[in-house]
């Protein structure tokens, strides 16, 4: 999977992924910290990339509908510090089929992960 990793997410996890098979691309190495998430939204749509992110301005499934972009995981954990974001987000990749959610909105919670996938 094409990933870019938003800049409210720990760097480290970009190794993670990496080792896990996956091309990852971060906000803060393209040089888009600080960026409004119109510049982060259009990179990696630009790039075809499966954003991740903290940010509820990504959470309007109107606004970002499933089908209409490459793919949206908004984690959203009640203690998101780093040992916890890496954590949920690498037994995410690791147990869940992520392979199957290009165009798909995923929310992550501790308890959950919800799939919304494109209309047939």
């Amino acid at each position: 999977m094409r990933i870019k990793l938003d800049e409210n997410l720990p760097a480290r996890l970009s190794a993670i992924l990496t080792r896990l098979n996956h091309e990852v691309h971060t906000v803060a190495g393209e040089n888009l910290s600080g960026a409004s998430d119109r510049g982060v939204w259009d990179a990696a749509q630009h790039e075809q990339r499966f954003l991740i992110t903290q940010d509820l301005d990504f959470s309007d499934l109107r606004r970002f509908a499933p089908g209409t972009h490459c793919g949206i995981m908004l984690v959203r954990l009640r203690s998101p510090d780093r040992a916890n974001l890496i954590r949920r987000i690498r037994e995410v990749f690791e147990y869940e089929n992520v392979g199957e959610w290009s165009a798909c909105f995923v929310v992550v919670t501790e308890q959950k992960v919800r799939v919304v996938k494109p209309p047939i």
